[in-house]
C-alpha cells in the first residue's frame, strides 16, 4: 500500500490519550487510530471512509507519514489503539 492517511477517532474529553494535534489547551483524546485512502488528487487529504468503513468526516487527520517499507503506518505511542480492521487491510 503506497499512500495512506492516518486519522484519529477522537473520544470525548476525559479519556487517557491526548492527541498530538491538541490546540489551544483543548483536551482531545484518541479513541482509535484508523487508516484511510487519500482523496483523489490530494495525497494529504483523507478519503470519505477508513479502510474499515468508518466515516472520516468527524475524524482528525494526523501528520504521520512513513516512507520505509516494514515500518508501522501509525505513530508508536498509539499502537494499543490501532484499529485492527484497518491494520489487517494494510498488512495484506
Amino acid at each position: 500500500m503506497s499512500h495512506i492517511v492516518v486519522v484519529y477517532e477522537l473520544d470525548k474529553p476525559g479519556a487517557a490519550r491526548p492527541s498530538p494535534e491538541t490546540q489551544g489547551g483543548e483536551a482531545r483524546h484518541v479513541r482509535r487510530v484508523h487508516a484511510a485512502p487519500p482523496a483523489p488528487g490530494e495525497p494529504t487529504a483523507t478519503g470519505p471512509r477508513t479502510f474499515c468503513g468508518k466515516d472520516t468526516f468527524a475524524m482528525e487527520t494526523g501528520p504521520w507519514t512513513t516512507e520505509h517499507p516494514g515500518t508501522p503506518w501509525y505513530p508508536a505511542q498509539y499502537a494499543s489503539v490501532v484499529c485492527p480492521d484497518c491494520d489487517a487491510v494494510i498488512e495484506t
